[in-house]
């Protein structure tokens, strides 16, 4: 059984909070409901549009494999059931950066991850980010709720 390292369900709050930049790519700002955590993602808006007010499941996985196989850098097609099977969306790519801001009870890490310079911030309460490193490769997927 493939081991899910985040899963939550997020609402977009805002689209291209800092003006629209590129035709087919659009940066949204997203809340999540069980974990209340705050995101921005740049995502292909030309082949997964969003809107304000849409909610997805947005998931954190490090394989795509449902049997959990390690992810072995090479994609091998055919007919073979995937985790991105149950999703709409989906893009690889790689942590770079996890900061932690704030001091005391009000301490939030945020984590980075550059899909192929498509960015992700994910930000909220340590005890999320026990289940990351830094250079981990991550498959995220969504799918709208």
């Amino acid at each position: 059984m493939v081991e899910l390292l985040f899963e939550d369900i997020f609402t977009v709050t805002r689209l291209d909070p800092d003006g629209k930049k590129f035709d087919k790519v659009s940066r949204i700002e997203a809340r999540s409901e069980q974990f209340d955590m705050y995101m921005q993602l740049d995502v292909n808006t030309e082949i997964y549009p969003l809107h304000v007010g849409e909610k997805f499941t947005m998931v954190l996985a490090n394989t795509l494999s449902l049997d959990g196989t390690p992810n072995t850098g090479y994609f091998t097609q055919g007919n073979r059931k995937s985790l991105a099977d149950k999703f709409e969306y989906v893009m690889h790519g790689k942590l770079y950066k996890i900061s932690e801001e704030g001091s005391g009870a009000n301490v939030k890490v945020e984590m980075y991850v550059s899909y192929g310079g498509l960015l992700m911030m994910l930000k909220g309460d340590p005890s999320n980010a026990a289940n990351f490193e830094l250079d981990q490769r991550l498959f995220l997927l969504m799918r709208k709720v």
